[in-house]
């Protein structure tokens, strides 16, 4: 996708969005005005080059504010913010971030101030650009935690030499002997992807099923990405969770006999926020900050950002037919949201430490 995000990026820079935004509200000009003289804007957000080099460009150029990037795993930015908070240090302006990170820490510790105040572009607030019909707040509160994104996230991959396509139709076929010894897992029992996965399984099927699966199945476990990705290719493991989707892709584009699946009978896929948008308090250039947002959640910034990372908008109006059409919500099926609030915040690490102790970790 690296070239239709550069395409999309010189389409997008190119458009008459500014123009557009003359007929804001007075409000919009002297936040523009006052966001100029504070000079930059400070995010914290992923580590993704093609984030780190392309979204600061494209807002510099739309507005003339310089946007100081801020990279660095989600769990490791919110260690760092609670440091310099502690010390009376407010360094940030606004953060990127996945639902564990906003919800268990950055919005737990009352690190955010309230967003929904301060989007005043109509192209940010009005909800016919929202496929939802209007802003989709995650928080309790609705004002301070804003998704952007809604993307189908991959289930697991299959070496199709071995596990041919539609062999599997419901998850429940995993549990049959002739697949015993032949699955691996990214380490269930330790914080991330691979326990959210779990955690999932474990809330739409059962404690029963997740001991068939995860122990009694014998599959192997490691806490390398890259590991179930050489095996899910050798054939080593023909049924994998959590390999490189990037990589895998790269693959299947040589015709290398690996296809991900997205969803089955029984669960047709789970769905994911990416990373949702918060406004830090006390941020140290909250005109710049305010600019920042509402950038965010127009089309330019959220299109930007979503191409980068592969994560579809959840507006109207952005163009995602190029987009992986796996990867884009379908009208009317029914997923599982791993950013659910609650199951955030209580029943995924509940199922976790269960697992763990199934695993006898």
């Amino acid at each position: 996708m690296g070239r239709a995000f550069l395409a999309g990026v010189a389409i997008l820079l190119s458009s008459n969005a500014a123009s557009a935004q003359s007929g804001e509200p007075k409000a919009w000009d002297e936040t523009l005005a006052a966001a100029r003289k504070e000079g930059k804007v400070v995010v914290v957000g992923p580590p993704d080059t093609q984030v780190r080099q392309e979204l600061p460009a494209a807002f510099e150029k739309r507005y003339g504010i310089k946007l100081e990037y801020i990279s660095g795993r989600g769990s490791d930015s919110a260690s760092k913010l609670r440091n310099e908070r502690n010390a009376g240090i407010y360094s940030a302006d606004a953060m990127l971030a996945g639902s564990q990170t906003m919800f268990t820490v950055v919005h737990r510790e009352k690190m955010l101030a309230p967003l929904k105040s301060e989007l005043i572009l109509s192209e940010a607030t009005d909800g016919k650009y929202w496929k939802r019909g209007s802003l989709w707040f995650m928080d309790p509160e609705q004002q301070y935690v804003l998704r952007l994104f809604n993307t189908v996230r991959e289930g697991f991959t299959i070496n199709t030499d071995v596990v041919k396509p539609g062999e599997l139709r419901k998850f429940s076929d995993l549990l049959d002997p002739k697949w015993k010894g032949k699955m691996a897992f990214l380490d269930p029992a330790r914080s991330g992807t691979a326990s959210n996965q779990a955690a999932m399984l474990y809330k739409q099927f059962g404690e029963d099923f997740i001991k068939k699966l995860l122990i009694d199945q014998k599959p192997m476990f490691t806490r390398e990405r890259r590991q179930l990705t050489d095996w899910v290719i050798r054939g080593n493991y023909p049924i994998t969770f959590g390999a490189e989707d990037g990589e895998i892709d790269r693959l299947r584009d040589e015709k290398m006999p690996v296809m991900t699946v997205y969803g089955l009978e029984d669960l047709p896929g789970s769905v994911s926020g990416g990373n949702m948008l918060g406004l830090m308090d006390k941020a140290p250039h909250p005109n710049a900050a305010r600019v920042f947002v509402n950038w965010m959640a127009s089309k330019e910034g959220s299109e930007i950002y979503g191409r980068a990372l592969n994560m579809v908008p959840a507006r109207t109006d952005v163009d995602v037919s190029d987009f992986p059409p796996e990867t884009i919500p379908k009208p009317g099926a029914s997923y599982f949201d791993m950013y659910d609030y609650n199951f955030t915040v209580t029943e995924k690490e509940q199922y976790r430490l269960r697992i763990k102790e199934m695993l006898g970790r």
